[in-house]
């Protein structure tokens, strides 16, 4: 996480410098100044705007920081990597490039004569200075366009298939078998050969290891710890899967479920697929059947949902002792009698210890291991009376076989049964989430059985619940940052018009590369507000300082956007080249990391291509806002005025007025 956080910052560190070496150099092309008179004018320039830059794209992983639970741990170094990052470009910015540019820089004659006088003679210069024209002569049009952009970029984020954190290819897959509940471990042993035999024979397949019930697993579970073959040696994970689940389906009397293993795996109870539902309730019955009927809803869902199993054997065959009491004491037997008897044939009773010159050996009774037993052959074996002779066990006893259950499993101690399950291709985990409150309600599940997820699937409904709130949170951070640094509260608004289309751009590229928006792509969109408000912070800067000369809000506008046009193209290009092997996907566990390339790449291209002519139209609309309020503010603290008629006052220097002045009357 923190190695995708350097390499984010690659493209974000250069802006400062990018801002602080182009308008030095401007000064030097358009005043013909030399370097040292610009670096000193420059820099005192855009010190302000570079630190409103840098705090306010620092701002954005305040949120992040104070964010708790599992996503905040995983992120808070993503966080601090790129929040150190910034704020030492920034300290760079302001102390070492003027120093290098009235050092280094120098411009020809021919550029000098060419842009004298603030001119750009470039096409593209020319072609945004027309299109920004169109669009300040048709503000209502672009605002409505600016609306748009809003709404469409709300409705979509509600639309999107959520997701927590992509699937990786790390080359390795866990793979969980299981068989019929009464299975014996010969029979158990041979069928997971055949499945290891299975992935042995994969062209994708380098090694295999197995086991069976080992650990916590029951006797007719097992394991497999497959490792493929490298990327350039295979296809994708996901058609690896695809192939081997078809040739499992071939060896019979055993199920397979396999999953990919990852990186960044959660805590969560052991089953055989990525997600777990855990269904509890206070009898241990009701609980077993309606987990049973909800597992068999999620499997016949096959659009939804893959892998499907539960936890829930209770059909395994139980084999009870039933001791005829009477007859046992008639026959002088007691209840410690017969448990020694069994416990010595049957458990890991000591009867002795042998010590040798160097060690001691612990002598422990059984029965004869070659004598395959059965409940039948059990009553045949002889019990001591108290009399001394030895009878038959069925003498005074039965065998009786019912159905009963190989695990029991509990969860704040009650009785619970966990259902887990893969995503199929194309299925998103919060699409999953939905499906199966339908799935209740469908089969009728009562109150009194309750359902939760466990694992990846509960951590990412706690993220899903914290989206909102974290983009809300950045947002009415930056606010607060950009409202304290220009004292104001409708300047921060303008700079931050620039959101909703870079929102949109990013949830439209992940929608056309077929992702989720998932944690990752929320960080992304996370970097993309701390990004594309640095667009708007240059422009209106620079048209601020214009209004205080004395021009209108169009003009010094438009004039702010011409002049600030060149650096904000070289900063998002830096941003776009620092960010596109991100949303490529190459290199190891590249699947993690994709979803916030892809994201930035998508909410820069768009909010630039929208953002240059939005956020001047929005800076005129509030300009001519805040006239107004201040012009209806200035009219209503007015005190009210009273005619007065004019009155003459006598000269104290005049000798021919009158010694008394004369009565007069004010209205």
């Amino acid at each position: 996480i923190s190695l995708m956080g350097l390499t984010l910052a690659v493209g974000l560190v250069v802006d400062d410098a990018i801002v602080m070496l182009e308008n030095i150099f401007r000064h030097m092309e358009e005043d013909g100044l030399s370097a040292f008179d610009a670096s000193l004018k420059g820099a005192r320039e855009i010190g302000f705007t570079i630190i409103s830059i840098s705090i306010s794209l620092v701002a954005v992983f305040i949120p992040v920081l104070l964010m708790g639970g599992v996503i905040g741990r995983i992120f808070n170094e993503f966080a601090v990597v790129v929040t150190v990052a910034i704020l030492a470009s920034m300290f760079v910015s302001l102390t070492l490039t003027p120093m290098l540019c009235s050092r280094l820089l120098s411009v020809t004659k021919a550029d000098r004569e060419a842009h004298a006088g603030g001119e750009r003679h470039d096409i593209f210069t020319r072609g945004y200075d027309w299109l920004l024209t169109f669009c300040l002569r048709h503000t209502f049009l672009v605002f409505l366009v600016f609306v748009g952009t809003a709404a469409a970029s709300v409705w979509l984020f509600q639309a999107s298939p959520k997701g927590f954190f992509p699937q990786e290819d790390i080359g390795q897959i866990s793979v969980t078998t299981i068989a019929r509940q009464d299975i014996s471990f010969d029979a158990m042993t041979k069928l997971q050969g055949q499945v290891a035999n299975v992935f042995s024979h994969s062209p994708y397949v380098s090694h295999v290891a197995w086991s069976v019930g080992s650990g916590n697993n029951a006797l007719n579970q097992g394991q497999l710890y497959v490792q493929l073959k490298d990327k350039s040696q295979r296809p994708n994970i996901e058609k690896v899967l695809s192939d081997l689940r078809r040739q499992l389906g071939g060896v019979a009397g055993i199920e397979s479920y396999m999953q990919p293993v990852q990186n960044l795996r959660l805590g969560s109870r052991s089953s055989a697929s990525a997600y777990q539902l855990v269904v509890q309730g206070l009898d241990t019955g009701q609980t077993d059947i309606w987990a049973q009927k909800l597992n068999d809803a999620m499997a016949a869902d096959h659009t939804m949902f893959t892998d499907v199993t539960s936890d829930l054997q209770n059909n395994a065959l139980e084999a009870t002792l039933v001791v005829d009491r009477d007859k046992a004491a008639q026959l002088g037997i007691d209840t410690d009698t017969l448990r020694s008897a069994l416990y010595g044939g049957f458990g890991t009773d000591q009867v002795s210890t042998i010590f040798g010159s160097a060690d001691s050996y612990e002598v422990i009774t059984e029965l004869d291991p070659k004598i395959a037993w059965s409940p039948e052959r059990m009553l045949a074996i002889q019990v001591r009376t108290a009399s001394g002779s030895l009878v038959p066990l069925g003498a005074f006893a039965r065998v009786d076989r019912t159905a009963g259950a190989l695990t029991v499993n509990q969860l704040g101690q009650l009785p619970a049964v966990t259902i887990s399950y893969n995503l199929p291709q194309g299925v998103s985990l919060g699409d999953t989430v939905a499906r199966i409150d339908q799935l209740k309600e469908q089969i009728g599940m009562p109150k009194a059985i309750s359902t939760t997820f466990a694992g990846t699937a509960k951590t990412f409904q706690d993220s899903l619940a914290n989206q909102g709130l974290l983009i809300g949170g950045a947002i009415l951070t930056i606010y607060i940052v950009l409202g304290m640094l220009y004292e104001s509260f409708i300047h921060p608004l303008t700079i931050l018009t620039g959101l909703p289309s870079a929102v949109l751009g990013a949830l439209v590229a992940l929608q056309l590369a077929g992702m989720d928006l998932s944690v990752i792509a929320v960080i992304g969109i996370l970097m993309l507000i701390g990004i594309v408000k640095k667009n708007g912070i240059m422009m209106v800067d620079v048209a601020l300082d214009l209004r205080r000369q004395g021009m209108s809000a169009v003009d010094s506008i438009h004039r702010a956007c011409l002049m600030r046009f060149r650096p904000i193209m070289m900063t998002t290009l830096a941003a776009l080249m620092g960010t596109f092997p991100i949303a490529l996907g190459t290199g190891a566990s590249a699947e993690l990391r994709q979803p916030l390339g892809v994201a930035v790449v998508g909410g820069l291209l768009a909010s630039q291509a929208l953002t240059l002519f939005v956020t001047p139209v929005i800076y005129v609309y509030f300009e001519h806002f805040s006239g107004w309020l201040l012009s209806f503010s200035s009219k209503k603290s007015r005190p009210e005025l009273h005619a007065i008629e004019p009155i003459e006052q006598p000269s104290l220097f005049d000798a021919e007025e009158e010694a008394e002045p004369k009565k007069v009357a004010a209205e």
